[in-house]
Formats: C-alpha cells, structure tokens, sequence
C-alpha cells in the first residue's frame, strides 16, 4: 500500500509498504497508535510510545483554530481508512498531506506553552559579510 512517511526534520515522501501491523510496526519502530485528527478518510500511525521513549519530537497536530493541541514524536505514516483495514492514500490525498506536513517543525517550551518554529533553509549568506561603510560622524 501506499502512504506518506513523515520523519523528523525532513519532508515527507511516499513509501510502497506491505500491508499488515508488522509492516507499520517496522515503519514507526515499535508498537502502533493511530489516530484521527482529519476529518478526511486517512489515519496517523505512530509509535504508541514514542514521546515515553523520548523520540524527536515531529510535526504538530491543530485544531481548527491553529493551537496545537498535541505534537507527533518519531516517523509516522499517513494511511488510507478502508472499511476494515488501513488501506493506500489515493493521489488527491497522498498531495494534501504531502503538503500539510511539508515542512519540518522545530519545538521548544515557552511560558509552560509549546510553540512550533517551522524549519526551513536559511537565506544564504555572504561568509563574511561587508561592514557598513557609512559610520557616520564619530
């Protein structure tokens, strides 16, 4: 099947898989949770004790309002929801939560609050950059 693997500070990218809980076992390193924050057809599979085990922590989950209302630790898997098993994303799924999670997030403490800092390439530089020329009357 077809699903989105999401990792810690990288983009997400599809990945074929066999079907079954020792796949997506494999795929999150350890046992499975998986939940449903969306109101689409997919769940998240991640590893039921990944922040216990104190895995990176990973992308935020929002409510409708953008608060974060919990964040991912570890690789987790976007995955279809069949009528009785997880199932492939189809492709109209597969771009939404490609760019949902597109960017990796950095996350720190503030004020006992969690706050998400989006990573992503910093402007280049000059190595050394040129000092003012203009320093005025001194």
């Amino acid at each position: 099947m077809n699903v989105l693997v999401v990792e810690p500070y990288k983009e997400p990218y599809e990945k074929e898989i066999e079907p079954g809980l020792e796949s997506l076992q494999h795929e999150v390193g350890g046992d499975i949770e998986c939940v449903y924050p969306f109101d689409d057809p997919v769940g998240i599979i991640c590893n039921d004790e990944g922040k216990l085990e104190g895995l990176p922590l990973n992308r935020s989950l929002r409510d409708e309002d953008g608060e974060i209302y919990d964040v991912v630790a570890g690789t987790f898997l976007v995955v279809g929801l069949g009528e009785e098993s997880f199932e492939g994303l189809s492709k109209e799924q597969m771009d939404k939560f490609k760019a949902r999670f597109r960017t990796p997030e950095q996350f720190i403490m503030i004020g006992g609050e969690i706050v998400s800092i989006p990573l992503s390439d910093p402007p280049s530089a000059p190595a050394h950059p040129e000092p003012p020329h203009d320093w005025g009357d001194r």
